[in-house]
């Protein structure tokens, strides 16, 4: 007998690609989850990236999201940085 399938709804399915996200760049930068997330949660990137594109984002493979996303977060990041010190 086949084990009974799990149902994720849409939005459970784009969490838990953001919740990867954030551990694959963590991961790929070497350091605490935590840290990437502060760092993401405070250019905007989750909601205003990674879960607005979801529908693209999420056809690529790890290695290119992960970089795209720390490319987009040292960006982001860059602007912000420099908006700040006007």
């Amino acid at each position: 007998m086949a084990p009974e399938r799990i149902n994720i709804d849409h939005e459970q399915l784009v969490m838990i690609f953001a919740s990867s996200c954030i551990e694959w760049t963590a991961e790929a930068l070497d350091c605490d989850y935590q840290e990437v997330f502060n760092r993401m949660d405070k250019v905007g990137l989750i909601d205003d990236y990674i879960i607005k594109c979801y529908d693209v984002l999420h056809l690529e493979s790890r290695k290119n999201i992960t970089e795209d996303i720390i490319q987009t977060l040292l960006l982001w990041e860059n602007k912000q940085n420099s908006t700040e010190n006007r």
